[in-house]
């Protein structure tokens, strides 16, 4: 089942798919789980050529939104590499080893999120639905692949929990906790490489 209050620090591992790139995630409350079937998503997805993997069938990605201080690298950070869809885009973080895909976060550290992506949090013992839980909320269903679109689903509540999470993350000084940038100067360990989207979709 989904972490609990009294089991925030439990830890799931994150990996790529040829394991040259490892680290771990607590398993917090402070978590969505999100099918987004964006655009963006989608030619991050084919970028990567990896779609078929981590798309579903009607273009959607599985993400676990969750605040970057309950991460960590320990292997292979070195392979970590970040690409962007346009100057002001989501960063969008990957390894080089076997292009599998991280998560993406926000262009400023100090508002703290990170979607990760589910193929860095497969694992063969236990299903996402066991760790982090239900899909809480569909969105961008009109880009959605297919004929008739899913529904926008969860929305309102699963923004809620993402002011919330941002929110405090703020006003206790955990942002400044992640491995995504030098604090304080706010740098990116990786500096992005921007592409444009229109070259990248299928």
């Amino acid at each position: 089942m989904a972490a609990t209050q009294n089991d925030c620090t439990a830890s799931h591992p994150i990996q790529c798919t040829c394991g040259a790139f490892r680290g771990s995630l607590k398993v917090s409350p402070e978590i969505n789980r999100i099918i987004c079937y964006c655009t963006d998503c989608q030619a991050f997805a084919h970028f990567l050529d990896r779609g078929a993997e981590i798309l579903d069938e009607r273009g959607g990605t599985d993400v676990i939104q969750t605040l970057p201080k309950y991460l960590e690298f320990t292997q292979g950070q070195d392979k970590l590499a970040c690409m962007r869809l346009s100057d002001k885009g989501l960063l969008r973080w990957y390894t080089t080893c076997c292009n599998t895909p991280i998560g993406n976060t926000p262009r400023q550290y100090k508002v703290s999120f990170v979607g990760l992506l589910h193929t860095c949090l497969r694992t063969s013992d236990k299903n996402l639905d066991e760790v982090f839980g239900p899909v809480r909320s569909y969105n961008s269903a009109n880009t959605a692949l297919g004929e008739p679109k899913p529904k926008n689903r969860g929305l309102l509540k699963a923004l809620g929990r993402f002011v919330f999470m941002l929110t405090r993350a703020r006003v206790n000084g955990s942002y400044r906790q992640t491995p995504f940038f030098n604090v304080p100067g706010g740098i990116p360990t990786v500096l992005p490489e921007t592409f444009n989207k229109q070259s990248l979709d299928n």
